[in-house]
């Protein structure tokens, strides 16, 4: 296994993690049990229960991680990609409730399990309670972001908004956006919940916007400015 030294400066890009204390962010990476994933495979279902004392609070190191929610009749929604630095697992530690989404490995990855025992520990501190707190602050921001989107903006605003969001790591958010989104067309069809066809056509008047390009199997940032103009439409 790497070393606490080895993982806490790459983890501690993330704007999360890297915002906590250092004697936190030492003791969560000492507590925690890295665990290798194959693509495809599974760290928790929808609706697997967390018994008491039992379940983990994940730590992403390598790798990319969807999180989803799969219909009985197969089609699959991604809420978001997770990529390494970001923590998550958190809900049902607290409230003892089941999972409330799949954890896949979109490839090889690893997670650091910091076990609920620990965590429990780290939120008797005040320093990781309160960064507990901004956490759930910001993604249920998020949530309600997607929310209204879906209600009120049009399909073409609600695409700019999400890559403007991919660009800059989706769950993570860094300050500097990456040139090129980390997520292929087919996934972010099933986050914003439309057709690949009509994915297609609002990618297109992207590109003559100016805003984006389409390249084989990847979408390319041409202009930041004018993607969040797009996506401050109506």
């Amino acid at each position: 296994m790497k070393s606490t030294l080895e993982l806490l400066a790459p983890l501690s890009a993330n704007p999360w993690f890297g915002a906590l204390p250092v004697h936190e962010r030492r003791a969560m990476l000492a507590g925690s049990e890295l665990l290798r994933l194959r693509p495809g495979e599974m760290l928790f279902r929808q609706g697997d229960r967390v018994p008491p004392g039992s379940g983990a609070f994940y730590g992403l190191v390598r790798g990319r991680f969807k999180i989803s929610s799969l219909r009985e009749d197969g089609k699959e929604a991604i809420l978001v990609v997770l990529e390494p630095g970001n923590w998550f697992g958190e809900i049902s530690l607290l409230d003892q409730l089941p999972r409330t989404h799949d954890a896949t490995a979109l490839g090889d990855g690893e997670v650091l399990a910091l076990p609920r025992s620990a965590f429990d520990e780290l939120m008797k501190r005040h320093a990781f309670s309160q960064a507990v707190c901004r956490m759930l602050a910001a993604r249920t921001r998020s949530l309600y972001g997607m929310v209204e989107d879906a209600t009120l903006r049009s399909t073409r605003t609600r695409v700019a908004r999400r890559l403007a969001l991919l660009a800059r790591g989706d769950a993570t958010q860094a300050r500097d956006a990456r040139p090129v989104v980390p997520v292929s067309q087919e996934a972010l069809a099933m986050m914003l919940g439309v057709t690949r066809q009509t994915l297609s056509k609002e990618l297109k008047a992207l590109v003559q916007a100016g805003a984006i390009e389409l390249g084989y199997g990847r979408i390319e940032i041409a202009s930041l400015a004018a993607l969040e103009k797009l996506g401050a439409a109506a």
